[in-house]
């Protein structure tokens, strides 16, 4: 059935991969791409979601009046916008909840008018830190590895499920999603729309424009590439703080599936990450940069945390996986290598971009 998608947040990281993708593998469905395109990077995709035939719409979810029912006419929304840094919601918190929160409420009140699907993509940092801090873990070598017996439900050696508890402190980020999340399921209770939600750990690939506080790994490929510092930030400034993986093109797979699936699927939350195969701590990573570029960047050591920061996470997606089918497939070294090979390709336009320049 061909479909009338509106991606918000459609210019971003996210949203215009997925649009991408979905784009390539439907020629029929009529997408649009919906973005105020305030983060740096974003107006380079553009002339990607024009040349796939994705139309772009230039608006602020936080703008009700942005989301024009009749202009845009979805059937189902992609709900992808969002502020995605932790940090952002100490220094901002007022932008961080109109963006995440009265935002996402302002798309469900255009989901409600139209009729229109909802899958919302939410984030694993829903998860209170307290709890985080307190799963069990050992010092290898290279990375602090989460031990196979945990004493917290929703805990185990797979990683974090979703029946982890909730009560607890978050971070304003957390804290908007997780509102979000239950404002979902009130509007699908309410007015009978079909809804679903993913917690996503750290997404990555090609076309992120990775910031200290948010995409990590295309981060630190393009440190090593363009020679910037870096700094082990916490836990003793040792990098074996460890962190799930999910290259955007196995995220796609999964959406084009659930977007299928979703009669059987609606009101569903799935937790969606690499899992403990797809994990790596900041000093593997560094290692797996070094012998990718051949080059080495200089790392400063700073044993404080910052606010909100957690040892270990790991996503544990057994359920999206055995109600779907699904299965994430690309591992470290390819998703690096991938990176490494895009930021070589478009060096010129990143420069800037990706160095702060």
């Amino acid at each position: 059935m061909a479909r009338r998608v509106l991606i918000t947040g459609g210019a971003g990281f996210v949203g215009s991969q997925l649009g991408l993708g979905l784009a390539e593998r439907h020629p029929d469905w009529q997408i649009t791409a919906f973005d105020n395109l305030r983060r740096r990077g974003s107006e380079l995709n553009l002339f990607r979601l024009q040349k796939a035939g994705i139309r772009f719409v230039h608006g602020d979810v936080r703008n009700r009046d942005d989301l024009d029912p009749s202009a845009l006419a979805p059937d189902l929304i992609l709900e992808c916008s969002a502020e995605p840094s932790v940090l952002a919601g100490y220094a901002a918190p007022l932008y961080l909840l109109q963006t995440n929160l009265l935002g996402t409420v302002h798309c469900l009140e255009l989901a409600r008018t139209t009729g229109a699907d909802f899958v919302f993509l939410s984030t694993s940092r829903v998860y209170p830190i307290a709890g985080l801090r307190n799963l069990r873990y050992t010092e290898t070598a290279t990375r602090l590895q989460l031990a196979g017996e945990q004493n917290l439900p929703g805990a185990s050696k797979h990683g974090i499920a979703e029946g982890f508890g909730l009560e607890g402190v978050r971070s304003l980020y957390g804290a908007s999603k997780l509102a979000s999340e239950l404002v979902v399921g009130e509007y699908a209770d309410a007015y009978g729309l079909r809804t679903l939600v993913n917690r996503c750990g750290v997404l990555t690939g090609p076309w992120q424009m990775g910031k200290v506080d948010q995409g990590v790994f295309a981060l630190w490929m393009a440190a090593h590439y363009f020679g910037l510092p870096l700094r082990y930030i916490g836990f003793g400034g040792s990098g074996k703080q460890v962190r799930d993986f999910l290259h955007i093109a196995d995220l796609l797979e999964l959406i084009d599936r659930q977007i299928q699936q979703l009669e059987q699927l609606q009101g569903r939350t799935f937790n969606v990450g690499g899992g403990v195969e797809r994990s790596l701590s900041l000093l593997e990573t560094t290692a797996l940069c070094r012998q990718i570029t051949g080059r080495t960047a200089s790392i400063l050591s700073v044993a404080e945390e910052r606010p909100g920061d957690v040892p270990v996470f790991i996503t544990d997606a057994r359920r999206a996986m055995a109600e779907t089918g699904w299965q994430p497939e690309r591992d470290a070294q390819s998703t690096l290598q991938e990176i490494y090979e895009w930021i070589a390709r478009h060096e010129a336009q990143l420069k800037p971009i990706l160095t702060g320049g």
